[in-house]
């Protein structure tokens, strides 16, 4: 899927000189590196592990994101900012702190310093992990991060509002449901995000004019709901995708007990990970 440069519901070109998309060797950004050059004349990847060589179009920086030198050399001279980098599960504290806290502090004041003036967070749903399945909420509602990671997201979008209000850097913090191939389990049914929606939302994300700072959930439209997403439609976010292909295959497999946490709340397993080292 390419949205076109003449979609209506963009109103401006779908395409600048240079995005830069942090995380390309994660499951997402080696998914979605390929698909931003649709959108650009040059990507400029990176990321801490081997991305592998230069592939057309791409320019292959290999970073890390604690090094506050190395990051703002890699955004020197982009023009939107797809931050997709760091630790994407529950981890010890001193493994998140370095990549997702000092990391997303690090390329917010690298493109204040360079002027980029427009970054996609790669948020994520483990900032309200603690509501429970039978509960709807939407992006205004108070957070409850299910652990460490849920915690460092949630430090990304406030900084995300500073930048907004303090330097007019514009941000859309994508709470990003289960982005797989398909939905594997009874959670992924309600959180499943398609690649082909997951490439909407990001172009979207990059080029509509005037978002300020928006966070919305990023979710295929999928049968089963826990978040009302209206506010994607600030974006245009229009989805395509459902998991419902996936329900069968998903539905034979053994439910888990009710009494389990991971079966209560939206978190899922994420609310009993760690501690680690006790």
């Amino acid at each position: 899927m390419t949205i076109q440069d003449s979609d209506p519901l963009i109103g401006v070109p779908t395409r600048c000189h240079r995005i830069l998309l942090t995380g390309a060797a994660g499951n997402l950004g080696a998914v979605m590196r390929d698909r931003l050059k649709h959108y650009a004349d040059t990507v400029r990847v990176s990321d801490l592990a081997d991305a592998g060589p230069a592939r057309e179009g791409e320019e292959v920086v290999r970073c890390d994101l604690s090094d506050t030198g190395a990051v703002h050399a890699l955004v020197d001279g982009v023009d939107v900012i797809v931050h997709l980098g760091g630790v994407s599960v529950e981890r010890p504290f001193a493994e998140i702190l370095p990549a997702n806290i000092q990391g997303t502090f690090n390329i917010y004041e690298a493109a204040r310093r360079h002027g980029v003036r427009r970054v996609v967070f790669a948020s994520s749903n483990h900032v309200t992990g603690f509501y429970g399945q039978d509960e709807v909420i939407d992006a205004s509602a108070a957070p409850r991060p299910d652990g460490l990671y849920g915690v460092s997201k949630l430090f990304g979008e406030g900084l995300a509002q500073l930048y907004f209000d303090r330097y007019g850097i514009e941000t859309v913090s994508l709470r990003i449901g289960s982005s797989f191939p398909e939905a594997r389990d009874r959670r992924m049914l309600v959180t499943w995000l398609g690649y082909d929606d997951l490439e909407q939302l990001l172009c979207r994300a990059m080029f509509v004019p005037n978002v300020g700072h928006i966070v919305v959930y990023g979710v295929s439209a999928n049968r089963d709901r826990w978040w009302d997403n209206r506010r994607a439609s600030k974006l245009g976010f229009a989805p395509v995708q459902s998991s419902e292909q996936f329900r069968a295959s998903a539905e034979s497999q053994p439910p888990l007990p009710a009494s389990d946490p991971a079966a209560r709340f939206q978190g899922g397993a994420f609310v009993t990970a760690g501690p680690f080292g006790d």
